[in-house]
């Protein structure tokens, strides 16, 4: 029985220019009214992601910035060093002209950067230090290892009493695949990156937010 959704944003409830779909808004109240939680997983900063939450009458809580931050029970919690980050991302501006995505100033535990260059080259520029890279298709983000998505969505359900195998989780880039690996049903959208529909249990035929609407209908409602 499922018992709560998991959702990334980015790429999943929005299209590509991140275009909130109304489908998978309708589709997200309905299961809502059903009592059963959504939880929004995202890279996100915490001020947009909880506005996010208000908007759509979510109430399963927050998992923020790749899983740096968690908010469950109305407390906001950092989980990731972003030391760890400003050091890394002091030594890549020495290599490469990289730039802060807007509102960096509003980040707890990571850094994320305009996708200016490419994954690879960061991810070779910053192999001996202490993080993780990730491209979500909408920036790069430097993030402490010791936490994900995956590991933080695990210390939010605990505190919710609801076991990782009750979710039902949505994604579409890789860094989705933390928090999909945890749960009982995994789905990916039909946009999604090649790994994650690699692991998925379903993936949609419809894209973005017609893919979340797909899913919940298929699965919940």
């Amino acid at each position: 029985m499922i018992k709560a959704i998991a959702l990334d944003v980015d790429g999943t409830i929005t299209d590509k220019k991140r275009r909130l779909c109304s489908n998978a808004v309708e589709a997200i109240q309905n299961v809502e009214s059903m009592g059963i939680p959504v939880i929004i997983v995202t890279g996100n900063i915490f001020a947009f992601s909880k506005f996010l939450s208000m908007l759509l009458g979510t109430t399963g809580g927050l998992v923020v910035e790749n899983g740096g931050v968690i908010q469950c029970n109305h407390d906001k919690i950092v989980l990731g060093d972003i030391k760890k980050c400003k050091k890394a991302y002091k030594h890549l501006k020495t290599i490469y002209p990289v730039k802060k995505v807007e509102y960096s100033m509003e980040r707890l535990s990571e850094i994320a950067l305009y996708r200016t260059v490419s994954t690879k080259l960061i991810k070779e520029a910053l192999k001996d230090f202490d993080v993780e890279i990730y491209d979500s298709g909408f920036a790069v983000h430097l993030t402490d290892p010791e936490v994900n998505k995956g590991s933080s969505l695990i210390k939010l359900l605990r505190t919710k009493g609801i076991h990782s195998k009750e979710v039902l989780a949505v994604g579409d880039s890789e860094n989705d695949l933390d928090f999909l690996k945890m749960v009982g049903v995994k789905v990916a959208v039909s946009n999604a990156n090649p790994e994650l529909k690699a692991i998925a249990d379903y993936v949609t035929e419809k894209p973005f937010g017609n893919g979340v609407k797909e899913a919940l209908e298929r699965f919940v409602l």
